[in-house]
């Protein structure tokens, strides 16, 4: 029998030297072979021609502070919810990361069994491995008329986003043209592409994963070592208030900014963002 030791070690990722993958221990308290989908069908649909924009990491690892390397990018669950509810609701996509590579994905959080969600997967497969470019999709804004921006969690949206200046680009534009923004866990770190110049999210309330969560995720083998930054401190520091302490599956609107906490919240913010959406787009 494992030790608790060697269940809470983390796991060897073959594809790179020094790099991990979560403890064993980690993956059976905070993943599942099946998600939490639920209330996904919407009789009152979208009917306009506006898509959603899904800014996706295409960076899979994070350097540690003992120098170990996390394998992340984009957390499936946080990723593939929200996205099935908009979809539902009569929304598309455009996906896109900063270079126009692939899209990567965390996929030990993949929930491989859920009858819904994989088959969802699948239909936009193709899109994830072949994203449009950032910096295209910022020379054409004006020809897309967005109805949302959606930034999903996964550790690897520490890597890149939050200095990426095309990500402030757009959120810029979502801002100015009374858009909606959509982000979880550790997505709202890509706001801290705002940081240059006036901050007009200065003000707002957001979700996040939580700073104090992430101090302890190498004490159960998450992570091989600590992180060397807290996106939430930034945050707060640029003038941000975050709602949230604790992990507990807690959905957040601040005006047109709709934020989740973490993989718990998947569900419950595309439920509110594809309810908002549809309400606000179908009395316009």
């Amino acid at each position: 029998m494992m030790k608790d030791s060697e269940n809470k070690a983390p796991q060897i990722d073959p594809a790179e030297r020094n790099a991990y993958f979560p403890s064993q221990y980690s993956l059976s308290q905070f993943t599942s072979s099946v998600s939490d989908l639920s209330d996904d069908e919407y009789s009152d649909k979208y009917q306009g021609k506006a898509k959603v924009l899904v800014i996706a990491t295409d960076e899979r690892y994070v350097k540690t502070d003992n120098g170990k390397l996390f394998s992340t990018g984009n957390h499936p669950v946080e990723t593939l919810l929200p996205m099935y509810h908009l979809h539902a609701a009569g929304f598309d996509f455009d996906i896109a990361t900063p270079s126009g590579r692939m899209t990567k994905f965390e996929y030990w959080a993949m929930p491989n069994d859920d009858k819904k969600v994989i088959p969802f997967f699948e239909k936009y497969h193709e899109k994830f491995l072949n994203p449009l470019s950032l910096p295209d999709v910022v020379a054409q804004l004006a020809d897309n008329d967005y109805a949302a921006v959606f930034i999903p969690g996964g550790h690897g949206a520490l890597i890149g986003l939050p200095n990426d200046p095309n990500v402030a680009k757009v959120l810029r534009w979502a801002l100015e043209k009374d858009k909606f923004i959509l982000s979880i866990c550790h997505g709202p770190a890509a706001f801290l592409a705002l940081r240059d110049g006036d901050n007009p999210l200065s003000g707002y309330s957001i979700c996040a994963f939580p700073d104090s969560a992430d101090k302890q995720t190498p004490d159960i083998g998450y992570m091989p070592g600590g992180l060397t930054w807290f996106f939430g401190k930034e945050l707060k520091e640029m003038g941000l208030t975050l709602v949230n302490d604790e992990i507990s599956g807690k959905v957040h609107s601040d005006r047109k900014v709709i934020t989740g906490d973490s993989p718990f919240a998947a569900n419950e913010l595309g439920k509110v963002a594809a309810k908002t959406l549809v309400d606000y787009f179908n009395k316009g």
